[in-house]
């Protein structure tokens, strides 16, 4: 499968975005500490093209934050994008830094919370502002075909992006939702007349440190469910 045009794909935070003020005030201060580091929104990496979005939950503080890019520089990036490779999501190889030279292929990977939250932990009001982005990111990709969803925030903000309730969609590891998409919610998920998106979900565990080294998520666990979804696409 050949690589896909890399380019941002929708609608991005300003990179001093003041949305949520605990998070920009947070930015500021790492601007201070760490003035080499991204320290802003981190953008969405992938395709126009992207069959396949994957969503975490926000930036890792030493990851993607100082990097600029979605799960690059922290360890759930090296299970992430081993798997993706594996898998034919993406070519190359992961070097953990945003010139490495890896690239998507047919997929793209953005988070529910685009800028690092102190103790990697965003309120619910800060996932809320930044759904819209989420939504804006999933209507640009008019060729997607399947979400996957790191963990439980990242899965509740794909099913509020498309007007539905998570109630109704109980997150749970190697789940799979067929998620129709509602003129209401926070932003519309629809692509320009493309009708109303109906788009397959697929739940993990998020593939942090902690999960792998609490055997709440295995190599294996993780890899079922790429696997499952290669099938599909």
């Amino acid at each position: 499968m050949a690589a896909s045009r890399q380019r941002p794909l929708a609608r991005e935070p300003d990179p001093d975005c003041s949305f949520c003020p605990r998070l920009a005030t947070f930015r500021d201060s790492l601007k201070v500490a760490q003035p080499e580091w991204h320290n802003a929104p981190v953008p969405t990496f992938g395709a126009l093209d992207a069959r396949l979005l994957v969503v975490g939950l926000a930036p890792g503080l030493r990851g993607a934050n100082r990097t600029g890019r979605p799960f690059t520089g922290d360890f759930a990036g090296d299970l992430l994008y081993e798997t993706l490779i594996e898998f034919g999501f993406a070519t190359g190889a992961y070097g953990a830094s945003f010139d490495d030279g890896l690239r998507l292929a047919s997929s793209a990977i953005t988070n529910a919370v685009r800028c690092v939250p102190p103790q990697n932990k965003p309120m619910p009001s800060e996932i809320a502002c930044c759904r819209p982005f989420l939504a804006a990111t999933i209507a640009a990709l008019t060729d997607l075909r399947a979400i996957v969803a790191l963990g439980r925030i990242a899965h509740e903000s794909v099913v509020r992006a498309f007007g539905l309730k998570p109630a109704a969609f109980p997150f749970a590891h190697g789940a799979e939702h067929v998620l129709v998409a509602t003129a209401s919610g926070d932003a519309a998920v629809n692509s320009a007349n493309a009708g109303a998106r109906t788009i397959p979900l697929f739940d993990s565990y998020h593939c942090s440190r902690l999960n792998t080294n609490t055997g709440v998520l295995t190599q294996d666990m993780f890899r079922a469910v790429f696997g499952k979804l290669r099938e599909r696409l």
